[in-house]
Formats: structure tokens, C-alpha cells, sequence
């Protein structure tokens, strides 16, 4: 096991995605799986699930947004979040971001750690995906991922027909001890 310690800095890469057409294939939830869309989220309930799926990715930036503007995003109502639940616990969740019309943005996509390597993934972004291309005019669908997320991230989003646009080379300071052999940067 190889740790990367919290406060270094590290290079990673952000790669933007389009798509450009509602994708013809689907993969059905699990029949034990449930998704519903929450309304006007209070703050601690997208961070409980913000930081569920993130923690191991350094999803940080939204604890650095001020309140009132993560509030007014969350209360927006062309801002949805849905959850994926089995047994009412949360095994996923997304967020669908229709404020740039025609343009839908899959702003967050992921799944808990308990979740991971269950044929979920697949299923859960198909699922995103109608809902995204269900909204009213939408002509593309964007979402980006970087080489801090889960390394089959990008694979997955390509599989599904997203298509990189461009790339930017950044650096962050850890916020959390980082083992490069499940998450390499």
C-alpha cells in the first residue's frame, strides 16, 4: 500500500464530456433498487451524501462554497437530486443541472463505497440519463470527471457515449491520506 499524505500536493486532470444524443441503450435498476427525487434538500442531507460518494475522491470544492449560494443552487428548480435507495438507505445519487438550457449537466454522479463493484454504476447513470434527456429542449448533456474520482469513472462515462471535449491540468492539496493503489491520481 502506497499513502499519499494529507496536505501534499498532487497533479490531476479534469476531462469535460458531451453528449449529443439521447443513448439507445438501457440497463434497468436493480428490482430491490428505488429512486426518488428529493425536493429542496436541506444542506446536511446533500452533504451526507456528497461526502458518502466523495470522500475518497477529494470531492471538497462544495464545502467551500458559501451557503447561501450552495442553498440557492439546491433549491433551485431547475436543479434536481435523486437518490438511489435499497432498503431506504442510499446506495448513489446525481444531480441534474438545467440552468445553461439547452444544456443538461450531470453535475454529481456517484455511488456509496458498500455500492462499488455491484453492477450498479451502469444502471444508476442509465437511469441519469433519461431523466437528463427528459428535461425540456435538451440538446447535450455534459458531466466531467477527474483522475482524483474512481479510476473506471471516465470508462464509464465514455461507454455510456459521452466524448471528451477538453481537458485541464490542475493541483490540489490533499485533504485526506490517499491510498495510490485504489485510487491512483
Amino acid at each position: 500500500m502506497s499513502l499519499i499524505k494529507a496536505g501534499t500536493e498532487v497533479p490531476y486532470r479534469v476531462t469535460f464530456l458531451r453528449m449529443t444524443a439521447r443513448p439507445d441503450t438501457q440497463t434497468a435498476l436493480p428490482q430491490d433498487i428505488t429512486l426518488e427525487r428529493v425536493m429542496d434538500p436541506p444542506l446536511w442531507y446533500f452533504f451526507a451524501l456528497y461526502d458518502a460518494v466523495g470522500r475518497d475522491y477529494e470531492w471538497v470544492d462544495q464545502h467551500n462554497r458559501p451557503e447561501a449560494e450552495l442553498r440557492a443552487f439546491l433549491e433551485s428548480p431547475l436543479v434536481e437530486l435523486w437518490v438511489a435507495k435499497r432498503g431506504g438507505v442510499p446506495q448513489g445519487f446525481f444531480m441534474l443541472d438545467f440552468t445553461d438550457p439547452p444544456i443538461c449537466d450531470l453535475a454529481y454522479f456517484g455511488l456509496m463505497p458498500n455500492a462499488v463493484g455491484q453492477g450498479l454504476g451502469r444502471a444508476l447513470l442509465n437511469q441519469a440519463l433519461a431523466q437528463a434527456w427528459d428535461g425540456a429542449g435538451v440538446t447535450s448533456v455534459t458531466i466531467n470527471t477527474c483522475t482524483l474520482d474512481h479510476p473506471r469513472a471516465l470508462a464509464l462515462y465514455q461507454s455510456a457515449g459521452f466524448v471528451a471535449e477538453r481537458f485541464e491540468d490542475r493541483s490540489r492539496i490533499l485533504t485526506r491520506d490517499r491510498d495510490t493503489s485504489l485510487h491512483p491520481a
